[in-house]
């Protein structure tokens, strides 16, 4: 089976197109093929696959095998995938979140992919271990804590006690933000299903519009992450874009239980 290996700010994708081969197992795939010692090494694997509704449908399986709802380095990473072969700068993803929809923003000097994301919904969040924190969806569930320094932030340890909060029943992804200019902030990223992670694209939207919410920045945002630089646009109300890179790594053939379409 065709794989190929892509990453958006270094948060890293398995791309196989589904509608040549049906994966017969994706979650067991997706534990095989994310293990960076056993398997190819990624965070998830993105599957597309036909759609009633939108052009395409895409499933972003985490490298534990569980399903998120969407992702935004994933879909930016899948929109460069089905322009470079030829399907459209302008694509509409059938994802777990609801329709969303992506356009090509520039091919030089990087590829860089717009992402309307939808409109964010911000509520605030108390709990014993967070008693001060923001609770956003987009699409996904986000905690979002802002410190001052978030170097030394114990977040992963946060992060797996936040799933086992009653309230969090399909767990959360976590992340902790601080201002570092008008309109910039440096993030780091916990991520349901897999850990750690270099960028997280809808966290980055998560982080963004609880700040803008907060006053604590202006759109557009500049969000800093492990894995380089995304840019949210928000103006406090309806929808919130995401605009980052998405870059090609490798193709690659592996060996799957695959159902070979005619």
């Amino acid at each position: 089976m065709h794989v190929t290996k892509m990453h958006g700010a270094r948060n890293d994708f398995l791309v196989i197109d589904g509608r040549a081969h049906r994966l017969t197992d994706a979650a067991s795939f997706a534990r095989w093929g994310c293990d960076r010692r056993a398997g190819v090494g990624a965070d998830g694997v993105i599957v597309l696959e036909s759609s009633s509704v939108a052009d395409v449908r895409m499933r972003i399986i985490n490298a534990d095998g569980s399903e998120a709802e969407m992702c935004g380095n994933g879909i930016r990473c899948a929109a460069r995938w089905l322009d470079e072969a030829g399907e459209g700068d302008r694509v509409a993803f059938e994802t777990y979140a609801g329709v969303v929809r992506t356009q090509v923003a520039a091919r030089e000097p990087e590829y860089l992919i717009r992402v309307a994301m939808g409109t964010p919904v911000i509520g605030t969040l108390s709990l014993s271990m967070i008693p001060e924190a923001s609770f956003v969806e987009v699409g996904n569930p986000h905690v979002v804590i802002f410190r001052s320094e978030i170097e030394r932030f114990d977040l992963e340890t946060l992060a797996e006690a936040l799933q086992h909060e009653p309230r969090f029943r399909g767990g959360t992804n976590v992340h902790v933000a601080t201002r570092c200019g008008e309109r910039a902030l440096e993030v780091r990223h916990w991520e349901r299903g897999v850990g750690l992670t270099a960028a997280c694209g809808t966290g980055a939207v998560a982080c963004a519009a609880a700040a803008i919410a907060q006053e604590i920045v202006a759109s557009p945002v500049e969000v800093f992450v492990p894995g380089g630089r995304l840019i949210v646009e928000w103006p406090g109300s309806g929808n919130a874009d995401l605009i980052g890179p998405a870059v090609r790594v490798f193709e690659t053939e592996v060996i799957a239980r695959v159902d070979a379409r005619a």
